[in-house]
């Protein structure tokens, strides 16, 4: 290293000294209201995300951070509940294909069987044409 530079501060592109900066703490902002008047969807999210027992217990004004928190704990939950949806699903597809190889069907009989039905129609209207 080259003398007096700064042994914590190592940077080999850029030729600006780096200034010491504290890190700023985040300030609100001035329109935030500090209680909001939940609507009644948001009171069913503070219920159903476990944020209060029953619908007498939510109070008049709750802060924004409340209601943020709870649709975000309904946003995962609802995401728990499809993970388990499309992996039942799954399963499901997975038992109806081995049935559908014991009984000998396959996308390519059904597909042949359609095929051959759409012959005969088409040979049955020609022929029936004068």
């Amino acid at each position: 290293m080259a003398r007096g530079m700064d042994l914590r501060i190592q940077r080999r592109l850029c030729s600006k000294p780096q200034e010491e900066s504290q890190p700023q703490p985040r300030s609100r902002s001035t329109l935030r209201v500090p209680g909001h008047k939940p609507t009644d969807w948001e009171k069913r999210f503070l219920l159903w995300a476990g944020h209060f027992k029953k619908a007498e217990d939510i109070p008049e004004t709750v802060s924004i951070e409340t209601i943020r928190a709870a649709k975000t704990t309904l946003r995962v939950k609802f995401s728990y509940v499809m993970i388990a949806l499309t992996i039942l699903g799954c399963v499901i597809m997975v038992i109806r294909g081995k049935q559908a190889v014991k009984r000998h069907e396959s996308l390519i009989s059904i597909n042949l069987e359609k095929k051959a039905q759409w012959r005969e129609e088409a040979a049955q209207s020609t022929s029936a044409k004068p």
